[in-house]
């Protein structure tokens, strides 16, 4: 089997990329200029030629499309760019997808990566949510990665594509960018556990309650997908459990074992802000699919990549 995987030195790409390679599929990944394991293909997702010349090289059976702005806040202060990057690149590469189809008369099945944003602002009473609750995203972001589904599920009843849309809710684990709540309380704590920092937390709200889901966990239900998912179909990808941001941060401290003063930071604050929000993930486990890193595991891990981190930093100054 061959996989090209879009945005496959981000996040959950690299992630992703491990695991396939790990699966004995040949892999091919498209990204940046950064390289990744397996093959590495220069491809720009704001151009369709760039996208179609990846297609043409790579040969998928599979193409799980993870490129796009990941990142919240800056989606939301780049609205445009955000649309031509998580709208437009999907619309990109479905039409790239057509036309490889059309003259090799292979049809790769398409996994996109979308996000629990596009729910909205949901009522309480409404969770767990299931992939059949209404759409209504509230930002860029969350109107980009629906305008992304609308057209994978509109090319699957159409034209036949076989695309199928994993919509995910939080994500965790090794490697995630600081600017995530997970790793910035980590590294925040592995900074004064090192002498690095005063030991004040910086935080922002600590009341939402979210599904969190190591990224591990994550990727394996996009590989699920790809092997029995449904063309046509949406599934979420979630723990199905609600866990307070307050309580991630005891966690961590309890793991740190520092003490430290929790102040809020208005600059983190999130407007729109929904206290809880997490999903019904029974679609995806009907295919098999179970999560097997627990949250305690998840948490050690990031906090032991953060301490590794500071504790280089530390050794640079001395």
């Amino acid at each position: 089997m061959r996989a090209l995987v879009t945005g496959a030195n981000g996040f959950a790409g690299r992630h992703l990329v491990h695991v396939l390679v790990e699966d004995g599929y040949d892999v091919f990944g498209a990204s940046g200029p950064a390289r990744v394991d397996g093959y590495h293909l220069h491809l720009d997702i704001t151009n369709s030629e760039s996208i179609a010349r990846s297609i043409a090289e790579s040969k998928p059976d599979v193409i799980f499309h993870l490129a796009g702005q990941a990142f919240v806040p800056t989606a939301i202060a780049h609205p445009l760019e955000t649309y031509d990057v998580n709208a437009m690149g999907t619309f990109r590469l479905l039409e790239a997808v057509q036309d490889y189809s059309g003259r090799s008369k292979v049809a790769p099945k398409i996994v996109l990566a979308s996000s629990a944003s596009v729910y909205g602002r949901v009522a309480e009473a409404m969770n767990p949510l299931r992939e059949d609750y209404p759409i209504s995203p509230v930002d860029a972001y969350g109107a980009s990665k629906a305008a992304a589904e609308v057209a994978c599920l509109a090319a699957a009843r159409s034209y036949g594509v076989k695309a199928i849309v994993a919509r995910s809710f939080n994500h965790i684990g090794p490697i995630q960018d600081k600017r995530f709540v997970v790793p910035s309380f980590a590294a925040q704590l592995a900074r004064i556990k090192c002498n690095l920092d005063e030991p004040v937390m910086h935080v922002g709200s600590l009341d939402a309650e979210r599904d969190f889901l190591d990224v591990r966990d994550v990727v394996r239900a996009y590989a699920a997908l790809a092997q029995s998912g449904a063309p046509g179909e949406i599934y979420n990808v979630c723990s199905g459990v609600p866990v307070s941001i307050k309580t991630i941060l005891r966690h961590l401290i309890e793991i740190a074992r520092v003490p430290v003063e929790v102040r809020e930071d208005p600059s983190k604050l999130r407007a729109a802000e929904v206290r809880q929000f997490y999903g019904d993930n029974s679609k995806l486990r009907a295919l098999g699919w179970r999560p097997t890193f627990s949250l305690e595991r998840s948490l050690n891990e990031i906090f032991a990549e953060a301490l590794t981190e500071a504790e280089q930093q530390t050794e640079s100054v001395r």
